[in-house]
């Protein structure tokens, strides 16, 4: 069962200066709320983090969430709707997300006459060590006021801790239909795991698909193997365009001797 922190009750505060920033997560050793300020929020371990809210769920609800398996973490990851799903699918197969948590951290201001907090959708640690907010939005609400203070906050405050900060809304349809298709070969390989140093060397150029295939005995496993290579960064393509024989296809950089 997840657990859930239930943040304290607030109040119109009136203060100068400036704007006092904090983060609650549950710490992932001992599930307790946690709560820093910002000299110790960038190191915090969030990716690591349980919701620290509930995810609704009920008979009748517009959303459709549920429980997203990350190659990226080895855990189930909770969504709440069919469209942070889609985000996480794409996250999951960036090769600079080395960490992921969806509603992972709540973030507390208090500024001069407001308080607000705002608990984003999705946590990413990336490989340089800083990290990225998301928030995913119905398309259609993008541009609502309430939706555009949010994300300008919380945009200011990652840009105190040097993080990035994303409001997104509808996913790249071409590159998640890519991207959701390759997810299927992102487990480890058993049969054609043998192909991986042929296919590799063969790819050093970039070549259409079907012509690496025609340099193996077995194309029908040959295949699967190149999806695996794809979602693994080993190989690369063009994820905007749609993905067929014809695809070109090369080794990445971490690949090539």
């Amino acid at each position: 069962m997840t657990t859930v922190f239930r943040p304290r009750s607030r109040r119109s505060v009136v203060s100068a200066g400036r704007e006092r920033l904090t983060i609650t997560y549950l710490d992932p050793a001992t599930n307790e709320a946690r709560t820093c300020g910002l000299d110790q929020a960038a190191g915090a371990p969030v990716e690591r983090c349980l919701p620290i809210r509930r995810i609704p769920s009920y008979i009748g609800q517009k959303h459709t969430p549920g429980w997203f398996y990350s190659a990226t973490t080895g855990t189930l990851l909770g969504f709440e709707s069919h469209l942070e799903s889609q985000w996480l699918t794409l996250f999951d197969h960036e090769h600079d997300v080395v960490g992921i948590a969806t509603q992972a951290l709540i973030i507390d201001g208090v500024g001069v006459g407001e308080v607000w907090a705002h608990t984003p959708d999705i946590f990413c640690r990336l490989a340089d060590g800083t990290a990225r907010l998301v928030d995913v939005k119905n398309p259609r609400r993008l541009g609502d006021d309430d939706v555009q203070q949010q994300a300008d906050r919380t945009r200011a405050f990652c840009h105190e801790l040097g993080w990035d900060y994303r409001l997104v809304g509808a996913v790249p349809a071409q590159r998640y239909t890519n991207t959701a298709w390759l997810r299927g070969y992102r487990r480890p390989l058993h049969a054609g795991v043998d192909l991986v140093p042929r296919l590799l060397a063969l790819a050093a150029s970039p070549l259409p698909i079907g012509e690496l295939l025609s340099f193996i005995d077995a194309p029908e496993i040959a295949l699967p193997v190149v999806f695996h290579l794809l979602w693994h960064h080993q190989l690369a393509c063009d994820l905007d365009r749609p993905l067929t024989l014809s695809t070109l296809v090369t080794t990445t950089e971490e690949t090539q001797p």
